[in-house]
């Protein structure tokens, strides 16, 4: 055991200091995976703002984003119903992963129509932000139209993300945002890891 070595113990002892920190909320195991510190859940709301950045910031965290992947392709039957558009027609698909303080608590994807949006992606490399790009595009202002809530299995990639085991609980949530005359503006998957988030809804 790397510890017994690094700090001149037996194993007998870490095994002891581990089951008294597990004991006490301080660590917690997972099988396979190995002992992981035990940090406060991240309070995020759900409300009809949607604003990543100030729903950290407003938790004591700091908030990151991550750019995993973009690109501009046909939509699919379900992505083409939520943003109103004709079946097939191109969308910009935006995957990241989000952060707080450092530490990863959902993966997430987001559509936009590329008709609509067309230097959307353009904008979103350089700002760094879905709320500036889509300013850059003419959209001054959007909210949460509906968000469904879902509990889930990571899968391997969720977990590579979000740094958590395979099979792993984390919660899905779907959700369609749209401008201020109510026309959608993004389909959107977030996947959170179970324990690091509190989700909290907010009526309008």
């Amino acid at each position: 055991m790397s510890l017994a070595g690094r700090f001149g113990v037996n194993r007998h002892t870490i095994r002891r200091a581990l089951a008294e920190m597990a004991q006490d909320g301080l660590v917690h195991s997972r099988r396979g995976a190995g002992v992981f510190v035990t940090t406060k859940p991240t309070d995020y709301a759900i409300g009809q703002r949607v604003r990543f950045h100030q729903n950290l910031r407003a938790a004591g965290r700091t908030p990151e984003k991550q750019i995993l992947m973009t690109e501009t392709r046909n939509a699919a039957e379900k992505e083409a119903l939520a943003l109103q558009i004709a079946p097939g027609e191109a969308v910009h698909v935006y995957e990241g992963l989000s952060l707080a303080d450092g530490q990863p608590i959902a993966t997430f994807r987001s559509i936009f129509s590329a008709q609509r949006f067309p230097d959307f992606l353009t904008h979103l490399l350089q700002t760094q932000s879905v709320t500036s790009a889509l300013r850059k595009e003419g959209i001054d202002d959007y909210i949460r139209a509906t968000t469904r809530l879902t509990a889930k299995q990571a899968n391997a990639t969720q977990a590579l993300h979000l740094r958590i085991s395979e099979g792993a609980p984390i919660l899905r949530t779907v959700s369609v945002n749209v401008d201020m005359n109510s026309r959608p503006i993004e389909y959107g998957h977030s996947w959170f890891a179970g324990d690091r988030v509190t989700l909290t809804v907010y009526n309008p």
